[in-house]
């Protein structure tokens, strides 16, 4: 089984969007984001790629209920079993977004990878809780308005 990672910048009150857009621009997360994803596939749904775009060097797999969606520069899966299966045998998968496909991946992941954002915007879109009963904290790097921290499946 390939490692599934979850990789999210979230609010303190879970928010990670407003379904569009995310609701903050820390330029030195997207460049923690592109150095930690580069070269490895990605799982995203539909909304989260539209919102992102193709990102160069990363496998896109992009998840819709759409059967006639499609995108020149993407792999379209229609389950989450259908887009791991595509990723592959890969060392590690990133699932980044968005709400809904994080609360289908959890039970899947090994690792999480959370930019934990020191504000708490207005958005309709969450990250699952994080149980701490399943979850244990392995790095937290603090910055300023912010902390990368990682988390391993108990």
């Amino acid at each position: 089984m390939t490692n599934v990672t979850m990789i999210a910048a979230v609010g303190r009150n879970g928010v990670i969007g407003d379904g569009s857009s995310m609701p903050w621009h820390i330029s030195e997360d997207l460049k923690f984001f592109k150095r930690t994803t580069m070269g490895h596939p990605m799982i995203m749904g539909r909304r989260t790629f539209e919102a992102m775009g193709v990102l160069r060097g990363r496998r896109s797999i992009v998840m819709t209920r759409r059967e006639d969606w499609r995108h020149a520069d993407v792999e379209t899966a229609h389950s989450l079993a259908e887009a791991l299966s595509l990723a592959g045998p890969a060392d590690e998968v990133f699932i980044v977004g968005g709400g809904e496909v994080y609360r289908e991946a959890m039970p899947y992941a090994a690792r999480l990878v959370i930019t934990e954002v020191d504000q708490s915007p207005d958005g309709s879109v969450t990250f699952p809780e994080i149980d701490q009963t399943q979850w244990q904290e392995t790095e937290r790097e603090s910055r300023d308005g912010f902390a990368w921290v990682t988390y391993v499946r108990r």
